[in-house]
């Protein structure tokens, strides 16, 4: 398959086009905001206040004018919830780029200085 090939106004240079990156399947999701965190309860009200409608659109915008009118107090909750998810989304993700950390307990020493020591204690022998 070739890649997409344009090419630029001031040049005779070709610039490629590179594809989408691959996204990680095991790469931890992004935590929703307090907004986000109102808006799954606040779906589950209107389908039962209104059964009959199918648009996602009128849900969003009557989600929209419901938060905007709400005071700071009525908030919080959703605030301090959106909170606690993004402290674990940081744990999570600390795991994620670092897994040999979690995994051998913390270590000051970097993979090089480890395999150094392992091929001169290979060596006494």
């Amino acid at each position: 398959m070739k890649a997409k090939v344009a090419s630029r106004a001031g040049g005779d240079r070709l610039a490629v086009k590179k594809g989408k990156a691959e996204k990680d399947p095991n790469k931890p999701k992004r935590p929703p905001s307090a907004f986000f965190v109102f808006m799954e309860g606040f779906r589950k009200e209107y389908k039962e206040k209104n059964p009959n409608n199918k648009q996602v659109s009128v849900v969003g915008k009557a989600g929209g004018e419901k938060w905007k009118s709400l005071t700071d107090a009525e908030k919080a909750p959703y605030v301090t919830k959106a909170e606690k998810l993004k402290a674990e989304y940081a744990k999570k993700m600390d795991a994620y780029n670092n897994p040999q950390a979690e995994a051998s307990g913390e270590s000051d020493k970097s993979k090089s200085e480890i395999n150094d020591e392992d091929d001169a204690s290979e060596g006494d022998e």
